[in-house]
Formats: C-alpha cells, sequence, structure tokens
C-alpha cells in the first residue's frame, strides 16, 4: 500500500519525519522489551542515588525506587514473569470481547450491518458519526478501544477510503475524547473520590458539597466540540496525508442487502434488543442483582465492572442469531471453528501483550511513574504562575505525565493531593482542577505507547498494513491530539472568562459564589 505522503508544508514534514524516526524504532514486541530491561537498569541506577519523594497520598511517608537489580528485585523478575502477563489489562478485556465480536464478524452480521449503513447514511456523515460513537463509547469504560477502532477501519474500506483513517477517527474519539460525554461514566466518580478527599484538606465543608457530577455540563457540550474537531482533522488532514489505499481490499465492493442478509439483521435486531433489554432487568429495578448502592447505584455498581461479558453477549447473540438465520453457522461446530479463527487472528497481541505486561508491571514496581508525576507536581509549584497561565501549565504538565503513566485513577491520585489545595489557595474551585487534568489525561492517550491499548491498535492497524509502526501510529494520531489539546483547552478557557458553572453547583472559583 502506499504510505501517507511525503511532501507538503511544514506540518506534514514534521509528521513525516515522526514517523521515519519513529519506525527505526524496533518491533514493538521487541522494544517493550528493551524498555522492561531499561527499567530494570534504571532502578538499579536511581536507588543507588536514593532517590526518593514525599509520598502524596500518605503523609509522612516517603517513596522509593525499588531496585529490580537486587536480590529481592530479581526474584521479584522471575516470580512475577507469569501474572504480569496475565495481568495485563487490557490481554483479558480484548481476548473476551473479541470471542463475541468475531461470531458477529465471521457470521457475516457485521459486514452486513456495515453495507446496510453504507446504503443508508450520507457518505458524507459517516466520518462525523464515527467520531461521535468513539466518544460517547466511553461510557462503557475500555469497551471502545476493543471495538470500534476496527469497525472504523471496515466501515472505511468498505466506503473505499482508507481503511487506517476509519481507524484514526475511531481511536481519536474513543481514546482523547475519553473524558467527554452526554452521559455520566464510571470516570466521574473514580475521580470525582479523589478529587473530594484532596479538598478536604483544605476545606472539608466545601468538600462535602463536591458531586460526583461536578463536570457535567463541560463535558456534555465538549461531546459536540470534539466531534466536529474530529471530523474536521480526519477528513481535511489525516486521510489527505494518507494517501489512497492500495491493498487488496481496497476493491471490495458495496453491495445491496439479499433478503435473507435483510431477514437475518432483522432478527439479528430483534434478538439484541431482547438481549439489552434482559441486560436492564439486572440493574435498573431495584431488585436487579447487577445494581449497586449508594447514590450512584448504576454507575457504581457490579454492571458497570461486567461490561466486558456484557458486550461480548451482546454481540455473540445477534451473531449466532444471524448465522442461523443466514445458514453461516449450521452447529457448534462453526461457532467453536469460528471462535478459534478469531483467536488466531489474535496472535500478535498475545505475543506483545507478554513484553508490555513486563514493561508496565515493571515501571509501577520501581515506583518510576509516581516519582516522576511528584517531580512535575513540584516543578507546577515552583513556578508560581497564576490565572490562565497557570491552568494550562497544569495541563502541559499533565500531558506530559499522562506519556508516561497510563491510568487516569493513578495519575489523578498522585496529583490531586498536590494540585487540589494549590488551585484551591488560589482561588480556583477543585471542579475546574479536576476538569484541566481530564483534557491533559485524554488528549495524550493516543501518542503514548505506554497506553495500555496503544498495542491493540496497532495489532487492528497491521491487518491493513503490516510494516505499521510505532512510528507510524504516532504521526497519524499526533494531529488528533493536537487539535483537541488546543479546541478543548480554549472551550476551557472561554468557560472560566464567562464563569460558568462546570456541572451542578460545581462553579470555576473557590470559594463558591454566594
Amino acid at each position: 500500500m502506499e504510505g501517507p505522503k511525503k511532501k507538503g508544508g511544514i506540518f506534514t514534514k514534521f509528521l513525516n519525519f515522526i514517523e521515519v524516526t519513529g519506525n527505526r524504532l524496533p518491533h514493538p514486541i521487541t522494544l517493550f522489551a528493551i524498555l522492561a530491561l531499561l527499567v530494570i537498569v534504571a532502578s538499579g541506577i536511581l536507588s543507588a542515588f536514593n532517590i526518593s519523594v514525599d509520598d502524596p497520598a500518605n503523609p509522612g511517608e516517603t517513596v522509593e525506587v525499588m531496585n529490580l537489580l537486587s536480590s529481592e528485585g530479581i526474584a521479584y523478575i522471575f516470580t512475577s514473569m507469569v501474572s504480569n502477563f496475565i495481568n495485563f489489562p487490557p490481554l483479558g478485556v480484548v481476548l473476551a470481547t473479541m470471542l463475541g465480536i468475531g461470531i458477529a464478524e465471521r457470521s457475516g452480521l457485521i459486514g452486513a450491518s456495515l453495507r446496510g449503513l453504507v446504503t443508508a447514511v450520507p457518505k458524507s456523515l459517516i466520518t462525523v458519526t464515527l467520531v461521535f460513537a468513539g466518544i460517547m463509547s466511553s461510557v462503557a469504560s475500555d469497551a471502545g478501544y476493543v471495538v470500534l477502532p476496527p469497525l472504523g477501519a471496515m466501515l472505511f474500506i468498505a466506503l473505499g477510503r482508507h481503511p487506517l483513517a476509519g481507524l484514526a477517527a475511531a481511536f481519536a474519539g474513543v481514546s482523547a475524547g475519553f473524558s467527554a460525554n452526554i452521559f455520566l461514566s464510571a470516570t466521574d466518580p473514580m475521580l470525582g473520590a479523589l478529587t473530594q478527599q484532596a479538598a478536604a484538606t483544605i476545606d472539608p465543608a466545601y468538600a462535602e458539597t463536591i458531586n460526583y457530577a461536578m463536570n457535567w455540563y463541560f463535558i456534555i457540550a465538549s461531546v459536540f466540540v470534539l466531534t466536529l474537531a474530529g471530523w474536521f482533522v480526519t477528513d481535511k488532514i489525516v486521510e489527505p496525508r494518507l494517501g489512497a489505499f492500495k491493498g487488496s481490499l481496497e476493491k471490495q465492493s458495496i453491495d445491496y442487502l439479499k433478503p435473507e442478509e435483510k431477514k437475518g439483521l432483522l432478527w439479528a435486531s430483534i434478538s439484541f434488543i431482547i438481549t439489552l433489554a434482559l441486560m436492564l432487568l439486572l440493574v435498573i429495578p431495584e431488585w436487579g442483582p447487577l445494581r449497586g448502592e449508594g447514590d450512584s447505584p448504576i454507575i457504581q455498581s457490579p454492571f458497570m465492572s461486567s461490561l466486558v461479558p456484557v458486550i461480548l453477549i451482546l454481540f455473540l447473540v445477534p451473531g449466532l442469531v444471524y448465522g442461523a438465520i443466514t445458514k453461516s453457522i449450521r452447529n457448534d461446530k462453526d461457532v467453536a471453528s469460528q471462535m478459534s479463527d478469531t483467536m488466531a487472528s489474535m496472535g500478535m497481541f498475545v505475543v506483545l501483550a507478554f513484553t508490555a505486561g513486563q514493561f508496565v508491571a515493571y515501571f509501577n514496581e520501581t515506583n518510576m511513574g509516581l516519582i516522576l508525576g511528584v517531580y512535575g507536581a513540584t516543578f507546577l509549584d515552583n513556578i508560581q504562575l497564576t490565572g490562565i497561565p497557570l491552568i494550562l501549565a497544569f495541563i502541559l504538565i499533565a500531558g506530559f505525565i499522562n506519556l508516561f503513566i497510563g491510568s487516569a485513577s493513578a495519575k489523578w491520585a498522585v496529583m490531586a493531593p498536590v494540585f487540589v489545595p494549590i488551585m484551591m489557595q488560589l482561588g480556583y474551585s477543585p471542579e475546574l482542577t479536576q476538569m484541566a487534568y481530564r483534557i491533559a489525561d485524554s488528549t495524550t492517550n493516543i501518542i503514548t505507547p505506554l497506553m495500555t491499548y496503544f498495542a491493540i491498535i496497532i495489532a487492528f492497524a497491521q491487518k491493513y498494513d503490516k510494516k505499521m509502526g510505532i512510528g507510524t501510529l504516532i504521526s497519524v494520531m499526533l494531529p488528533y491530539s493536537i487539535v483537541f489539546t488546543i479546541v478543548w483547552t480554549i472551550m476551557l478557557m472561554v468557560w472560566m472568562f464567562f464563569g460558568i458553572d462546570l456541572g451542578p453547583d460545581s462553579p470555576i472559583h473557590y470559594p463558591p459564589r454566594p
């Protein structure tokens, strides 16, 4: 296939430089193995210099670098190797979800649905619909990473467009727009609890008034702003730079649905609605076994912790029904064969998960990420900025730290106890500080190989470009990161200028308005 165009303006040349430089790196599997070794060596060096910081989450305690070259560290490396692989966060999520998606795809359900969508939705709205769906997928936690990017690529190639552009648009919506949503998601209470705790160190009474929907108004508006931004970047920057797709799948035509396919889609849709209704019965009624307790019985519930099996079932049941109607599935042997074929196609990801799992585990075990976050927070405190420059500096620092620490909750657990009190003392509310953090955390997800789902996106992309490497993916996603950061930050500045509440009873300034 033809790679990204090599001629153009300064920005295009910059992206080409990033691609070429990044692709000189080893294969992602090898790279993560090298990074794991570097963490081991770095832990020994930093430990020798007694590098440590005060633990912001536990006053009076210090955090030191764990030396993986010590006897204890070497024992950890050997005893944790299998668990690091098994416990690599995306591994189980991806493989389990792909069982359901695999049946839906190989039975023909996804292909028929895409062809139906292509023939029903105006082509001009495909990109904006895909970005919007990606942004909204955060209500299902991390499931959007597994479902939408491959679907975006399939949808674009069905239209004769570049599949990597469709994958990029979906990935941008899912990851760079992760903190935007019309609905509240599990992210809101997860971060909100840490914000409340940090605010209580300055003003316990005010902390009690903070609610988990503190950013709701802003994130609702963000959905539409980021959707338009993602639409623009995909159609005006990313896809023109990628050029025409020259792969063997380019000539795949969009055929109108046959009668048996329409019948299969009808019964698959009915089965989906029935399955979804049964799922909702498990969580909406007060007696629902998957319903939680407290003020957020749905958001903080076993249901939200069970989204992977929920999605698996929601794909599996319609896929089975469609296959039975269209005769692409005739017996249980066909089901087992289709699932096995799906798992066979995930071999590259499984190997990558082994080396990536070691690196992520070593980085966390050595406390190097935590120490880096504390040093970044201290620097921002020391430069003594105020007002909008302070918010901008905070976003830049948080975004930089996000390149090294993937977990949003882990970073905020470190940063909230430092920055929330600082901002409150300068007259800015905890709600504003949390929203600024969410912007930085989301927009840089798509350009860091340390983001846990970065590996699976490369695996999806290599279906269409066997030479796809870290450099190419970063060069494709960087325009989204830059534009989303600029647009979202400007939006926050406008919000601050007009003093609009970020959510219910969630002002910009502290103390709150009388």
